[in-house]
């Protein structure tokens, strides 16, 4: 919203005289809006229906107020941009200002049936009293300084573009056309995304792959030196080190050794911390990126953390990076018209984890160990912990990867028995095995059924056979990679459509990933190889989702027109 310099009194005048519209008699006209009952939930699964089927639904619990973990905290102040936002949707304002539902007057009756009227009462847009997220100086301010006072960072900006943009903002604030990036081969397309926009030129580590699980390990700083030294002796500039940790799977790598290496050379180190923004408050969980000296680390705060969906933050520390140059890169690339149900989410999880950040995630690591301990006792199962990966310094305590390789099933095929027999909906799919994610919100209950769901498998499962020896994952499928465009250049090259047969050698056009996790397996500019299509091939032909290519089916890929 865009406003004058003219200053109006917003408070007495428009204090709340009339509430008849705040009532719910004033949105009769949707019916049973205080009657939801909601309908069966249809999910895709490589692209056919599928429904949970007959699960004892007397024991399922959907009422979030009776499954939960969160504690009884005291009643304290609002935090700084949720007050803001209350104290700004009660006005009894005659609004002629977007969005269009005018605070909740036409929202549609479809969705009000969903969520009711409250959320479009505080869907405002960048009213005077609520900031500006591009210039803050009021709320915004205030609750990214108490987010930064928590997280520990010098200086913390809010992001409703996901950790997408925040990954694409740091990347862009460190490395300028021609820089060289180092980074994970398995990193997130965001970061592929970043080298289109900013024009770095990526120096590919590829992580340690060879294990029963047929997933990626983390980095570890004797790679990240010799990639280093490599750039040193041919000459060539690094604009900056970028680390995922922790990974989908909870692997983290030693970023207190890599940062100590990077900052002896004033290499600035961005760590795409997705997965990782509750690390540090707990004894029992890995330290932060931040307490490990990253002078960047992006964070999902709605993976783990309580915001909305969507909702991210992006932490700085240290002076190696410029932060004005952050900023705007973050104005290029955010929203000029954010959310600010979004935003204040943020500020709610950040007070949330303030509470109590000591405690507040003891009873979901309870869980998440008594899990694993009862796991480890199925026959034919195996659980991913910090032995699968010795190379690693910790595995995220609330990941729970589970293994099925040993029963003669497939990650996708666990996932669709657990779904359709017992209403279990993990996080993360896999060849080989499945990834659930514990948070705030897991209880009891739910773990109980994801036990008794994979007992279930375990002693119905007629192919169960204890291998001799177990069949290990040789290689990545991208390990034998070769570059011959960068991947800005390759985005802006003329491009055709080719068979698969045909594509063999050529020049990949475009970005192709099972998603999720989002690790492409295809990038464009690369020499697209056999077995980069083969597992491809296979990962669909098992139940995966590919995203990003032109043609979902795979029996065609774009190509690059080059000599």
């Amino acid at each position: 919203m865009v406003y004058a310099s003219l200053s109006f009194p917003l408070s007495p005048p428009f204090t709340l005289k009339n509430t008849k519209w705040f009532s719910p008699s004033y949105f009769s006209e949707f019916p049973n809006k205080f009657n939801f009952r909601p309908s069966p939930t249809i999910l895709s699964y490589c692209f056919q229906e599928r429904s949970i089927g007959a699960v004892n639904t007397a024991s399922i619990t959907n009422n979030p107020g009776e499954c939960s973990n969160s504690p009884d905290l005291p009643q304290r102040d609002l935090p700084p941009l949720v007050s803001a936002l209350k104290a700004s949707a009660v006005q009894n304002a005659a609004s002629f200002h977007f969005p269009g539902h005018n605070r909740g007057r036409a929202a549609p009756a479809s969705l009000t049936q969903l969520i009711g009227i409250r959320p479009y009462l505080h869907d405002l847009p960048e009213l005077p009293e609520l900031d500006n997220l591009f210039c803050p100086q009021g709320p915004i301010l205030e609750a990214q300084k108490e987010a930064a006072k928590l997280f520990g960072s010098s200086q913390t900006w809010f992001l409703v573009g996901g950790t997408t943009c925040g990954i694409q903002a740091a990347i862009m604030a460190t490395c300028s056309p021609g820089d060289y990036l180092i980074l994970p081969r398995n990193c997130h397309l965001s970061a592929i995304s970043s080298m289109v926009l900013s024009g770095a030129v990526p120096k590919y580590i590829v992580p340690d792959y060879k294990n029963d699980w047929d997933i990626p390990g983390g980095i570890t700083p004797l790679q990240v030196l010799n990639a280093i030294k490599e750039l040193e002796l041919e000459g060539k500039k690094l604009g900056a080190v970028f680390i995922t940790s922790p990974t989908y799977h909870g692997i983290c790598s030693n970023l207190r050794e890599i940062s100590e290496l990077c900052h002896s050379r004033k290499i600035p180190l961005i760590v795409d911390e997705a997965h990782g923004a509750h690390l540090g408050f707990n004894s029992e969980m890995p330290r932060s990126a931040l307490q490990q000296g990253a002078d960047l680390a992006v964070q999902s705060t709605h993976k783990v953390l309580s915001s909305l969906t969507q909702s991210s933050m992006l932490h700085m520390s240290g002076d190696i990076i410029d932060k004005d140059k952050i900023s705007r890169c973050l104005q290029t690339l955010q929203t000029t018209s954010p959310s600010y149900l979004l935003l204040a989410s943020l500020d709610a999880a950040r007070a949330q984890l303030s509470e109590s950040p000591d405690i507040l995630f003891n009873k979901t690591i309870e869980l998440a160990n008594e899990a694993k301990c009862s796991l480890k006792r199925i026959p034919g199962i195996s659980v991913l912990e910090n032995s699968s990966f010795p190379n690693f310094p910790a595995v995220d305590p609330l990941r729970l990867t589970v293994g099925f390789w040993e029963l003669g099933l497939s990650g996708y095929e666990a996932d669709e028995i657990l779904y359709k027999d017992f209403g279990i909906v993990c996080e993360l799919v896999g060849s080989k095995s499945i990834t659930c994610a514990l948070n705030l919100g897991t209880c009891r209950e739910h773990v109980q059924r994801l036990l008794s769901g994979i007992k279930h498998l375990a002693s119905t499962c007629s192919s169960f056979q204890q291998p001799k020896n177990r069949l290990l994952t040789e290689h990545a499928p991208f390990d034998d990679t070769i570059m011959k465009l960068i991947p800005r250049d390759a985005f802006f090259a003329s491009k055709r459509k080719v068979t698969v047969k045909e594509s063999l050698g050529k020049v990949s056009g475009e970005l192709i990933c099972p998603y999720p996790p989002g690790i492409p397996v295809l990038i464009p500019g690369e020499v697209i190889t056999e077995r980069a299509v083969e597992y491809l091939l296979h990962v669909r032909s098992k139940g995966a989702d590919i995203s990003g290519a032109s043609d979902p089916l795979l029996s065609s890929i774009l190509v690059c027109d080059v000599q």
